[in-house]
C-alpha cells in the first residue's frame, strides 16, 4: 500500500479506510497540512519492526530533516517510555523512474507558491496533489491518463499557488484523461451544487473514494 502525505489527520483517515499496513509513504511537499501527521506512521513501524520508506524530492528533504529532527536524527534517542516512527528517508528527482511499494512511479512537479509540490503517473493514474499549472514536462508524462486527481479550491478568485475548479477542468483538458477527479476542496463548495455542475467525466473526490484502474500501475 502507498501512501501518499502524511496529513494532520491521518490516524483518523486510516482508520475510517481500514488500512491496516503501510508499505511506503510519496510526500509531495513539506507544508504542514501534508505532513504534520507524520507521527501516526509509528504504528507501522512498530507492527512491521522495520522502517517505513518515504520518498521526498530532494530539495524537500532537508527540511524535513531539520522539522522532525527526533524522527530522523540519528543522534537523538527518543525517551525510554516513548517512540517515534522508524523512517528510512529515500529522496528522489523529477522525472525518475522509481519502484514503490509494487508500483512504478513517475515524480513530476508542480509549481505551487515558493515550493514545487511533487504528484506523479503510474500506469494509467496521474496525481496532482497541489498545483497551480501543469508544466510542459508534467503534461507530456500525464497525456491521455484513465485518471486524474488534481487540486481545486473553489469557484473564481484565482488563487496564487492551487488551482481553482474553473482552471482544473481547463487543466484536466489539457491532460485528456478518461475520468478526472478534484480534491483539496474548500468550504466554499457545496457537493451536491458541485457536482451537478461538471462534465460527465469529472467529478469531486470524497473521503472513502476508491477508484479501480485497469491496466495495473506501470509507467509507460
Amino acid at each position: 500500500m502507498l501512501l501518499v502525505d502524511t496529513p494532520t489527520e491521518l490516524r483518523l483517515q486510516l482508520l475510517e479506510a481500514g488500512i491496516d499496513h503501510v508499505d511506503a509513504v510519496f510526500i509531495s511537499h513539506p507544508h504542514a497540512d501534508h505532513i504534520h501527521g507524520i507521527d501516526d506512521l509509528r504504528v507501522f513501524s512498530l507492527r512491521s519492526k522495520r522502517a517505513v520508506p518515504m520518498l521526498v524530492a530532494r530539495e524537500h528533504a532537508d527540511e524535513l530533516r531539520a522539522r522532525f529532527t527526533y524522527i530522523f536524527d540519528e543522534s537523538i534517542q527518543p525517551d525510554p517510555a516513548t517512540a517515534a516512527p522508524e523512517i528510512e528517508l529515500r529522496t528522489f528527482e523529477a522525472g525518475d523512474d522509481l519502484e514503490i511499494a509494487g508500483f512504478r512511479v513517475r515524480p513530476l512537479a508542480f509549481p505551487h507558491g515558493r515550493v514545487r509540490s511533487f504528484g506523479f503517473r503510474s500506469g494509467g493514474l496521474g496525481v496532482i496533489v497541489d498545483g497551480k499549472e501543469i508544466p510542459e514536462v508534467a503534461l507530456a508524462v500525464l497525456k491521455g491518463v484513465d485518471v486524474l486527481v488534481i487540486n481545486a479550491l473553489w469557484w473564481g478568485d484565482p488563487h496564487p499557488s492551487h488551482f481553482n475548479v474553473e482552471e482544473a477542468l481547463a487543466a484536466a483538458g489539457s491532460v485528456g484523461a478518461k475520468r478526472t477527479y478534484l480534491t483539496h476542496l474548500t468550504h466554499r463548495l457545496e457537493y451536491g451544487e458541485l457536482l451537478a455542475s461538471l462534465p460527465d467525466t469529472v467529478r469531486p473526490a470524497f473521503d472513502g473514494l476508491v477508484v479501480e484502474i485497469d491496466p495495473p500501475c506501470a509507467v509507460p
